[in-house]
């Protein structure tokens, strides 16, 4: 029995039919990605097969194989979706508040609130893969680096900005104080992961709310700790 919309289906023309299967392929790729950056939070990058995520979806190779041709374009396609997802969770919600101290705080805050929240299943996927390819050269390290040297510059920035706006000494070093509390940041996400640390996210964003206030100006306005 034909239904309506097999009929309007039909009657598409081709360029039309050609840009719903490009829709549906992208969506069922971001899909895909959504999984494969929550289980190489868990199980590492290096675990993350098409065979593997094949079994976690219930799909067929073959199927996978249509959207990334090799373990490298999965492995380079996740680190990507996880930036993505980094962004949009820790970096964008920061950027809306405003330059100086309160975005600044914001973006230490949202970086450790999303290990709590498990945005990604395994804690911070880049501080996992960050370990992980420590050591394995190659264009899956070179990803994973690019992200993290970005993600740097994002504190970096914000520490010029609180500066810029005031609420910062002038003498602080961007650069230097942007890697204290990313190295700060890392080391509450081992203690909560490995050692099962629940105090460790609370206890460092203390420990990271005081660093700042201690390098702040009478005309900063109060760090609001909401957690």
């Amino acid at each position: 029995m034909k239904t309506a919309a097999s009929s309007r289906a039909r009657r598409l023309p081709l360029h039309a039919k050609r840009a719903r299967s490009v829709a549906k392929g992208e969506r069922t790729r971001e899909s895909v990605l959504g999984a494969a950056v929550h289980l190489a939070s868990v199980e590492g990058l290096e675990g993350l097969t098409i065979g593997r995520l094949a079994d976690e979806l219930k799909m067929s190779k073959s199927g996978l194989f249509a959207h990334f041709g090799s373990k490298q374009d999965l492995q380079l396609a996740t680190v990507e979706m996880a930036r993505k997802i980094f962004i949009e969770n820790v970096i964008r919600p920061a950027l809306e508040r405003p330059e100086g101290m309160p975005r600044l705080w914001a973006l230490c805050d949202n970086w450790l609130a999303h290990v709590e929240k498990r945005v990604f299943r395994g804690g911070c996927f880049f501080t996992a893969a960050s370990f992980e390819f420590d050591s394995r050269p190659g264009p899956v390290r070179d990803r994973i680096v690019d992200a993290m040297r970005k993600w740097l510059t994002n504190l970096s920035q914000a520490i010029e900005g609180a500066q810029k706006a005031g609420h910062i000494q002038k003498n602080v070093d961007p650069a230097r104080f942007a890697f204290e509390i990313y190295s700060l940041a890392i080391g509450a996400h081992w203690g909560f992961e490995l050692l099962g640390d629940t105090k460790a996210l609370s206890n460092v964003r203390s420990t990271i709310m005081g660093r700042i206030s201690a390098l702040a100006t009478s005309s900063c306005p109060p760090i609001k700790n909401s957690r």
